[in-house]
């Protein structure tokens, strides 16, 4: 008898002749999410599983497994030889100690010599007889315990269904530059467009000294969150505090955000035609702040010259982007009380609306290409 986790992937199995890529980017990523832990990982029959691990292992491996996208479930259970007896000395471990349960029983091995419900009815009868603080419900049980009988002589045994990320393995759709800020969303919109098995890398702007390391530091902490479910991660890291005075001095304060906006998106796009991503993602929310709003999003999405942008949360409200930021482990970093460089020269009233031909004009007022060249020459990079 074997400790095993039985692991049931997503959407692969909707994929056709190019379904083999898919398959071996899952496992590569399922390999990396387990670096470091003695493990093997075998295929079988549209399945895998997690072998040769140590007991002690079992919640780490869970854990790290719930988090690689293109997983659907996982169980922890038994590999036992295809014999009741050893069918039933799994059951027993994977049977709690009172209750009402049933047995469920898959026989992909139709050679086996008992159907489907004769497997489930002995073992179900044997259990009981076992234990007297058990009962049989077949409709609501408290438990249930499933029998999977393989074609290769063996048997799977295990209990619960553990959900986990579902999605699509990272790296099967591109890669895309993720501006990261230290506030709520833009985690939550990394977390989505991953799913969909895009790499994703990460951009983030401060104004050191304005703002405090702290502030730098939970942005890391953030990154760090989306790199367990990124299988790694590159964070970029750009000052645009010159940028920011410059704008402070030279034009209408109630035009700096919009202006700022427009320069992250150019030193977005030059850093992401540089390392190869193919899109850029921000974690915008239309109508949630005054930089959001559609005219708001024209304007920083006109000095886009090649890339295009994804915003994953532009239909989601507050009360939705916080629930999933709970859900993927970022919303406790985020509300720390370190601001980020967007608060920096805040105006009391910044334009809503603001116009194009208005924004060109302010934006006249500034030397626009030695400002991104001094900004980028501030690159610095690290991986986790």
């Amino acid at each position: 008898m074997e400790k095993v986790i039985i692991i049931r992937y997503a959407e692969i199995h909707l994929k056709g002749k190019n379904r083999g890529y898919f398959e071996r980017m899952f496992v590569a990523n399922m390999e990396k999410s387990l670096r470091g832990i003695r493990h093997e990982i075998r295929r079988r029959s549209g399945r895998y599983l997690v072998e040769n691990f140590e007991d002690g292992q079992t919640e780490n491996i869970v854990k790290k497994l719930s988090k690689v996208f293109g997983v659907h479930s996982l169980s922890v259970g038994f590999k036992v030889p295809s014999d009741m007896d050893e069918i039933f000395l799994a059951a027993q471990l994977v049977c709690d100690g009172s209750g009402s349960f049933k047995v469920e029983t898959h026989r992909a091995d139709k050679k086996f010599y008992l159907t489907s419900p004769q497997i489930s009815a002995e073992i179900g009868g044997r259990l009981l007889d076992k234990n007297r603080q058990l009962s049989v419900n077949v409709h609501e049980p408290d438990f249930v315990i499933n029998v999977d009988v393989r074609e290769d002589g063996t048997a799977l045994v295990f209990n619960k269904f553990i959900r986990c990320a579902d999605g699509m393995p990272v790296g099967t759709a591109g890669r895309g530059l993720l501006l990261l800020s230290g506030g709520i969303d833009s985690p939550v919109a990394g977390h989505m467009i991953a799913k969909r098995g895009m790499k994703i890398d990460c951009l983030h702007f401060h104004s050191y000294p304005y703002t405090n390391m702290q502030a730098r530091q939970k942005v890391m902490d953030l990154a760090k969150v989306l790199s367990e479910y990124n299988c790694g991660i590159k964070v970029s890291v750009i000052s645009v505090k010159h940028i920011q005075e410059e704008i402070h001095k030279n034009c209408n304060g109630a035009y700096m955000v919009t202006l700022l906006r427009r320069f992250m998106m150019r030193l977005a796009e030059r850093l992401a035609l540089k390392d190869g991503d193919q899109c850029i993602i921000t974690g915008e929310s239309l109508g949630q702040v005054a930089s959001q709003t559609i005219e708001g999003m024209t304007s920083s999405n006109s000095v886009i010259e090649k890339l295009p942008v994804l915003r994953p949360l532009c239909g989601f409200d507050k009360n939705e982007i916080i629930e999933r930021s709970r859900n993927i482990g970022a919303y406790d970093i985020s509300i720390r009380p370190y601001e980020d460089c967007c608060t920096v020269f805040l105006p009391d009233y910044p334009i809503i609306k603001p116009k194009l031909e208005d924004v060109l004009a302010e934006e006249a007022k500034l030397d626009v290409r030695s400002l991104l060249d001094e900004a980028f020459s501030t690159l610095e990079v690290s991986e986790f």
